[in-house]
């Protein structure tokens, strides 16, 4: 039997090789276009980073080994340009010589894979922008990078490829902008988990814009210019298009094959397209998903090396082997990150309208007291059976074996009660008697047996103080680092001397870090009679919600010699602090809090924050990414002062100095020292809102901080143009329907007359240049004015989060004074 194969890499390769052990007199024939037939395109931006140091090594398979070996006819640079289905026949172009010719088959296999997607936008073809999908690309791309020596790139697109890439152009010695259209990266992560790579890459100078598009590639006087959906042009010496592939069916089409999902190539549960003797493997086809049982595109390695290889046994032996299924399982490192997922994500399960219940837990990758332990945010998805529909997993260590574990489990039909009893391999450098998976499956069946009653952090601000009760357990030294607005303090062990203080009639919704303590405060209300709910995830869960904001910088920089004894030590500071002001050498205490969980590394601090005398100072060392930002705060609001944060390897060094001020006062430039500026808005007045907003960014334009309290009528300014489906009870459909719903329909304060005063005042303003009310708060959020809604007016006037702008924070008083302290200006309008 003569076979004849369209294409290399997964999915031909494989065809090839199992076709050779199945039969040692077959004719098989590969054609591949590029020089390469199997290579590790899995490692390609390794290379450009320097990971990977020598090119041979990107080759799995060369063409002679697998002539010699396999006795394969391989010819490379041959284009496969037409198939005759009628004769058998295939046209073949030879490359390097330019001429054309027919090759008979009896069964073809085609593996021609997916394409890089090209907007048809200006500019996409000029020199210096890049795709990346086989080996040819990476060497172009490091040729160039090696004759031009670029010093900034931007990465059009936050996918697998676009996200390696920018971390292996940062490791490159680039500044790198990353542009993505969606408000996240990685399709695969739920929001809330992609968001923990998002502060993770801009820790690492990734220079990160979501929610934003190409829309061109222009020539300036130094280089390229990215042009985006945003009004920006980015500078860049190198422009790298990562937007995702497309199925490659143009020869399948040309030959009247039926195409299928996104004019993918069209085939059976046996690999058979619509011609019985041609089979059609990896990125070119769709797949069956495991958990959804929908067609869908998985371009993986994975799964396109097992479809060569039952295609193979189909094609030749006419063994009927059934496609299998695809849960679309993946890994990426992100700098000191692993990130990992399988089955479906939550926004594919609402996609799909299929029921579905939910758990975060936020463990230690290994046994907290053994060193080296880094937390592994995890969150599972589940349905009323208890099967397990998907599950996503973001830290430094053990994430990957914990996703696959929970593949199989989802390949075998498990459930979350199957997780419970999981035996697990223990010891405590690899893990903890309770394996992270087991925690998945203890809080996953708490859920659905009804043990731990939860809610979750995107109902919070739904949530009535004045019918609830709001609690979080944390200790007192966390609720410095940040707490829900609106959550009065109870640490958990005071909880039950203190019970007395919640009323017995109010439901009460629990919180604490990462919602283990909560899980304990819950079963404790529940015992004494109350009707509790635990947060899942936590406070964690509850931070990493929403839309994500590319922080300030916080001085995050490579380690300065910081030990990294798991014992106190005197070692001297570094000379500069995160803004590069000089820090005078002294003494400083470090102590390990790595691996320790809530609230462990706050309690190191305090503890040993005692011990010290003023202006000395202390280095904590920890895994947990989310105590180096939050440990800022916890400074800000104790008096003392954070002079460093820097991270090796997933561990975080900080360097605090007790009290500070003295030290402070005398290094630092003290001329803005307390030039916030504050600003109470009441009313609802359409010149006052403008008036409002043009000091608000003013003051940003001279780099003040400025926020904006928005109180009663004030709210109307926040609220959206348009009618958003909300639950109401009368009260509340009563006053926010008699109240103005958003800027456009504000009126003046004088001079209204009907309705014409606002209308010719908008009028002057756009004949005299003057920037609108709405384009003037879009300025304000772009320059960083905090916007915050009093939740105590929202609930008096029946005003929802719902019904707000996007990026308007929600907040109490104890927010605005806050920032009335460290303000010299404070306006009530």
């Amino acid at each position: 039997m003569k076979i004849c194969i369209v294409g290399g890499v997964a999915g031909g390769a494989s065809a090839a090789t199992r076709l050779r052990r199945l039969d040692e007199k077959a004719e098989i024939i590969l054609f591949e276009k590029g020089e390469h037939i199997s290579y590790a395109n899995c490692g390609l931006p390794y290379y450009l980073g320097g990971t990977i140091r020598h090119r041979d090594s990107l080759i799995v398979t060369k063409p002679e080994l697998l002539c010699k070996r396999f006795r394969v006819d391989v010819r490379i640079r041959n284009e496969v340009l037409s198939i005759n289905r009628q004769e058998k026949k295939i046209v073949v172009r030879d490359l390097t010589s330019g001429t054309d010719y027919e090759e008979t088959y009896d069964k073809l296999i085609l593996s021609p894979g997916a394409s890089p997607k090209i907007p048809p936008l200006p500019g996409m073809d000029s020199d210096g922008v890049f795709t990346l999908r086989n080996v040819t690309d990476t060497y172009r791309i490091d040729d160039y990078l090696l004759e031009n020596k670029p010093a900034a790139a931007v990465v059009v697109g936050g996918g697998f490829i676009g996200v390696e890439m920018a971390e292996n152009l940062v490791d490159r010695g680039l500044s790198v902008t990353l542009v993505e259209y969606a408000d996240q990266v990685i399709a695969s992560l739920d929001p809330e988990m992609a968001n923990i790579l998002h502060r993770h890459l801009s820790e690492h100078g990734v220079n990160l814009m979501l929610g934003t598009g190409i829309t061109g590639i222009s020539h300036g006087s130094h280089g390229l210019r990215a042009g985006l959906t945003s009004g920006e042009e980015v500078p860049a010496g190198l422009i790298l298009l990562c937007m995702g592939v497309a199925p490659d069916s143009r020869l399948a089409k040309d030959a009247g094959l039926d195409l299928g999902l996104n004019g993918s190539i069209a085939v059976n549960e046996y690999y058979e397209t619509s011609d019985p003797d041609i089979y059609a493997v990896g990125d070119a086809i769709s797949v069956t998903h495991l958990v959804g049982r929908t067609e869908t595109l998985v371009p993986l390695a994975g799964p396109a090396n097992k479809q060569g290889r039952a295609a193979a046994e189909n094609a030749l032996k006419g063994r009927k082997l059934k496609r299998s299924p695809v849960q679309g399982s993946s890994v990426l490192k992100v700098f000191d990150l692993t990130a990992a997922s399988t089955g479906l994500n939550e926004k594919q399960l609402r996609q799909m309208d299929l029921p579905y219940k939910k758990t975060y837990v936020h463990p230690q990758s290994h046994a907290s007291y053994y060193p080296g332990a880094s937390p592994i945010s995890m969150k599972m998805l589940f349905g009323d059976d208890g099967h397990i529909l998907g599950a996503q997993a973001v830290g430094a260590e053990g994430v990957e074996k914990r996703i696959d574990v929970l593949a199989a489990v989802i390949r075998l039909g498990g459930t979350v009660y199957d997780l419970e009893q999981l035996e697990l391999c223990y010891a405590p450098p690899y893990s903890s008697a309770k394996d992270p998976v087991n925690m998945l499956g203890y809080t996953a069946s708490n859920i659905l047996n009804g043990d731990m009653p939860v809610f979750y952090a995107e109902e919070v601000s739904s949530l009535d103080a004045q019918t609830a009760t709001l609690l979080d357990v944390s200790t007192t030294d966390e609720i410095l680092m940040g707490t829900i607005p609106g959550f009065q303090n109870i640490p958990l062990d005071t909880l039950r001397e203190n019970l007395n203080r919640l009323d017995p009639g109010k439901p009460v919704y629990v919180t604490c870090r990462v919602g283990l303590r909560g899980y304990l405060a819950t079963r404790m209300l529940l015992l004494n009679g109350f009707r509790a709910f635990n947060l899942s995830g936590g406070y964690r869960t509850y931070s990493l919600t929403g839309s994500y904001k590319v922080p300030a910088p916080v001085g995050l920089q490579k380690p300065q010699s910081i030990p990294s004894t798991p014992v106190s030590s005197a070692v001297t500071t570094p000379d500069a602090d995160a803004a590069g002001k000089p820090v005078p050498s002294m003494k400083l205490l470090t102590v390990d809090a790595c691996g320790l969980q809530c609230p462990g590394p706050i309690m190191k601090v305090s503890e040993n924050m005692k011990s010290l005398k003023e202006g000395e100072n202390l280095c904590v060392q920890a895994t947990d990414p989310a105590f180096a930002s939050d440990i800022d705060v916890w400074c800000q609001r104790t008096g003392n002062r954070l002079i460093r944060t820097s991270c090796e390897k997933g561990i975080y060094s900080v360097v605090l100095q007790k009290g500070g001020t003295s030290v402070q006062a005398a290094q630092c430039d003290t001329s803005s020292a307390g030039d916030d500026k504050t600003m109470i808005i009441f009313s609802q007045d359409l010149d006052k809102a403008i008036a409002s907003f043009i000091i608000a960014n003013g003051a940003a334009a001279m780099d003040r901080k400025v926020t904006m309290f928005f109180t009663f009528w004030g709210l109307n300014i926040l609220r959206r143009p348009h009618k958003v489906s909300l639950k109401k009870n009368f009260m509340e459909k009563m006053f926010s329907g008699m109240m103005p719903r958003g800027s456009q329909k504000l009126k003046l304060s004088h001079m209204q007359m009907g309705g014409i005063g606002a209308r010719l005042i908008r009028k002057l303003m756009k004949d005299k240049n003057v920037a609108s009310l709405e384009e003037l708060i879009a300025s304000a959020q772009q320059n960083g004015v905090r916007i915050v809604a009093c939740q105590m007016s929202m609930d008096l006037m029946g005003i929802h989060r719902e019904e707000l702008l996007d990026g308007v924070e929600v907040g109490g008083v104890a927010t605005f004074l806050g920032s009335a302290e460290t303000s010299d200006t404070n306006l009530f309008i």
